[in-house]
């Protein structure tokens, strides 16, 4: 009896692009199993940012790709305790993780906005986010600076 998993051997591209990691955002976007809405939207976000031209005639996948790869934490601090203090140690962060952090950073950057149709908000944070600019990346180099803070921790990263 075998269980469904959000495993990789599941994931499957998206119908457009063939695109695993636009499957996975769609999957990420997608809300109570409505999976067709997902698309809808996020392929609305790709026509819009198409339609803008704002893009120097790259593809609306490439741009939505480089803008998750922009959005990408490359280190990050976690939480590590050393005779009795907790210290905050920056450690690397590995392809997965920082694939799952770019998206729901980039998809609650999106959420926390209000008061326009949700295509519009994630073609504007996607833009921004290939622009290297906008909600999500500020996350990012928060992230980052925050790490480069507490680097005389790193000792007690073992």
């Amino acid at each position: 009896m075998g269980r469904i998993t959000a495993s990789k051997k599941q994931l499957k591209g998206d119908p457009r692009h063939n695109s695993m990691l636009a499957g996975k955002f769609i999957n990420c976007l997608m809300l109570d199993g409505k999976k067709t809405v997902a698309q809808k939207v996020f392929y609305d976000a790709l026509a819009e940012i198409a339609r803008r031209g704002e893009t120097e005639g790259e593809e609306p996948i490439e741009v939505f790709e480089a803008a998750l790869e922009n959005i990408k934490p490359y280190i990050e601090v976690r939480s590590k305790r050393v005779g009795g203090a907790s210290y905050q140690v920056p450690m690397q962060v590995n392809r997965a993780r920082q694939q799952s952090l770019a998206i729901r950073w980039l998809l609650e950057a999106v959420r926390s906005k209000k008061g326009r149709p949700m295509h519009l908000k994630l073609a504007d944070e996607i833009m921004a986010g290939y622009k290297k600019e906008g909600v999500a990346y500020t996350k990012r180099e928060n992230t980052h600076r925050m790490a480069d803070a507490n680097k005389a921790f790193a000792h007690f990263a073992w």
